[in-house]
């Protein structure tokens, strides 16, 4: 059973949307139903499996249904039609205490503008959520101090966010999001605020994160590079239509249609492309540095400058599973950027 399952969720935005779902069946177009009906399809029958400990991102230009899609997941909006299972539980069906402490404990949001409160100190709004939960104060500010010091902000605990940069602020904001130990992190564009080099910052941050506590993070973007650097695996959105789902070297090498092939187009396909995707198999006595399976091949292309002869690829244990060669390694970067 997945984490979250989301089946066929639609959600209509206007006077009357019950009646317009119908319409969605007879595939009556978004710009028809607009125009005819006066109503906005904001989804139209999305259905996603995301795993327990995979950092599912979801991505699309403005006006997808992106950052719609993210908020059915604690209820800030109700589908118009169509069913979300957290844990096998439909969230559509508890009332409002099981659903507030659904939202306690399970689950746990980051905003894109960080949603700090500005009378309140680092300390107090990491502990926020724990506030809200009715933890005791002792056990809450160990608790808030201990995120805080898991995104670089030890000493800065009786600041204000005034006195913090946006990169800061949204440390904060992620420190609040985890400090209540949810198994779902909800992720809307939470790093596009910020200026590039700090953006990239965050992302490693985030991912330093993951490798230790293997959350379920729904991840909202509108930037492929991001979503390719962080993403186990990507969903692209278009008018409300999930066109599809894949890894990174799927998303990138195979787009299911011209949208997903404009979005990729002119993105550096080394970033996408794994080691594990073109190494060839161990080979007795080969001998050569070692890189891990899962690097993305940008990453160990310095390698080859005093390595010309190849690379031997290892697991997580050490063990070794395969090798890589230049030239293998400039063919697939070749056939990607010539596909």
């Amino acid at each position: 059973m997945s984490k979250i399952e989301i089946d066929s969720v639609s959600k209509i935005f206007g006077d009357d949307p019950v009646t317009i779902v119908p319409l969605l069946d007879e595939d009556m177009s978004k710009s028809d139903i607009l125009e005819k009906h006066e109503h906005v399809v904001g989804l139209r029958k999305v259905s996603l499996n995301i795993e327990a400990g995979e950092i599912f991102v979801i991505m699309g230009l403005s006006g997808s249904g992106k950052s719609t899609l993210i908020r059915h997941l604690n209820r800030l909006i109700d589908p118009t039609s169509g069913a979300i299972r957290i844990d096998g539980i439909d969230i559509m069906s508890v009332d409002m205490k099981e659903l507030q402490h659904l939202r306690q404990t399970k689950l746990s949001m980051v905003f894109q503008r960080f949603a700090l409160m500005p009378h309140r100190t680092v300390l107090e709004n990491v502990a926020y959520g724990l506030e809200v939960r009715g933890d005791e104060l002792k056990s809450r500010e160990e608790e808030a101090r201990k995120w805080i010091g898991k995104v670089g902000l030890d000493g800065y605990e009786d600041r204000y966010p005034s006195e913090l940069s946006g990169g800061m602020q949204q440390r904060v904001g992620l420190a609040r999001g985890l400090a209540t130990n949810p198994d779902v992190l909800l992720m809307d564009e939470a790093f596009s605020a910020l200026d590039p080099l700090i953006r990239h910052d965050m992302q490693h941050i985030l991912l330093d994160l993951q490798n230790e506590l293997h959350k379920t993070v729904v991840f909202i973007t509108h930037d492929l590079d991001e979503a390719l650097a962080i993403g186990d695996r990507i969903a692209i959105l278009h008018d409300g239509v999930l066109v599809q789902v894949g890894t990174p070297e799927e998303i990138v090498l195979r787009p299911a249609d011209d949208y997903v092939r404009r979005f990729v187009h002119n993105v550096n396909r080394s970033r996408a492309l794994r080691v594990e995707a073109i190494m060839g198999d161990a080979v007795p006595l080969f001998e050569g540095p070692s890189i891990p399976r899962s690097s993305f091949l940008e990453e160990i292309l310095p390698k080859f400058v005093s390595n010309e002869d190849g690379l031997v690829v290892v697991n997580e244990d050490g063990s070794v599973c395969g090798h890589l060669t230049l030239a293998s390694t400039m063919d697939a970067i070749a056939v990607a950027t010539n596909d």
